[in-house]
């Protein structure tokens, strides 16, 4: 098989050693694959950020741990409550307006509210949720993000910069 050609639908691209020299290697390389050039094109898929071909989750929001046609490790990947944020924040808004106009509207008792806002609200929610999981995973793969820390390099380079200009290191 050439290292262009992408495999059968269910085959793995790699066996064995060939496995764990890939998942070795830097998880930026891409080797024989073009890595997404549109990460929330790609994320809302539910693909692969480095091949666009492999599935990205193996649950309806559980990240599979790795693609199983470039082999790329996933263990990079925490979006945390990213998603939660903005499907709430999307979905929960237009939802509350709803209700609110539901309500001054119709004047109806709560517990209609309880069965039509609530649940619109809920299901939105989740509707939202494993597309923006996907973006925000793919985002990062395309960024590099990594652990933050600091870098004290940069930092002493900065300093040096401002004082060679006359600024004072803390001030704009």
């Amino acid at each position: 098989m050439d290292a262009n050609e992408a495999p059968a639908c269910g085959a793995s691209r790699f066996s064995g050693s060939e496995m764990e020299a890939s998942m070795s290697e830097s998880r930026f390389s891409a080797e024989g694959f073009t890595p997404t050039d549109n990460p929330m094109k790609t994320g809302i898929r539910g693909l692969c950020p480095r091949c666009q071909m492999g599935h990205l989750f193996s649950g309806f929001l559980k990240l599979a741990p790795r693609c199983e046609v470039c082999g790329l490790d996933y263990s990079f990947a925490d979006p945390a409550d990213g998603p939660a944020f903005f499907a709430m924040t999307i979905a929960a808004v237009p939802a509350l307006a709803f209700g609110v106009w539901f309500q001054m509207a119709f004047g109806l008792p709560l517990w209609v509210h309880i069965f039509i806002t609530l649940p619109l609200t809920v299901l939105s929610c989740m509707a939202l949720l494993r597309p923006l999981k996907g973006w925000l995973v793919c985002s990062q793969f395309f960024h590099k993000a990594e652990e933050g820390s600091i870098d004290f390099d940069w930092h002493a380079k900065a300093k040096l910069a401002k004082q060679q200009t006359g600024q004072k290191p803390g001030g704009a």
